[in-house]
C-alpha cells in the first residue's frame, strides 16, 4: 500500500472517530437525545444501503452501512 493510500484510509478513520466522539459528547451534554443520535445513525445506514442499489461502487456503500450498524449495536465503529 502506498503512503498516499494509507493517508487516504486514515482520513476516513479520523472522520469516523471525530463524529463518534461528537455524538457521544452531544448526548452526554444533553444537547441531543440518545434517540435523536440513534435516528441520525439509522438514517445514515439506510441512505447508504439504498445508495448501494444504484451505485457503481455498492460494496463501499454497504461497508459504510455496516460500520454505522456496528455503532448502533453499541460497538466501536473504528475497531473491527
Amino acid at each position: 500500500m502506498t503512503e498516499h493510500a494509507r493517508f487516504h484510509e486514515a482520513d476516513g478513520i479520523a472522520a469516523l472517530s471525530i463524529c463518534e466522539s461528537l455524538l457521544i459528547a452531544l448526548t452526554e451534554l444533553r444537547i441531543m437525545s440518545a434517540q435523536d443520535a440513534r435516528d441520525l445513525l439509522t438514517d445514515v445506514a439506510t441512505a447508504h444501503s439504498d445508495a448501494a442499489n444504484a451505485s457503481q461502487t455498492p460494496d463501499r456503500h454497504r461497508a459504510v452501512a455496516a460500520i454505522v450498524q456496528r455503532i448502533l449495536d453499541g460497538k466501536d465503529g473504528v475497531r473491527h
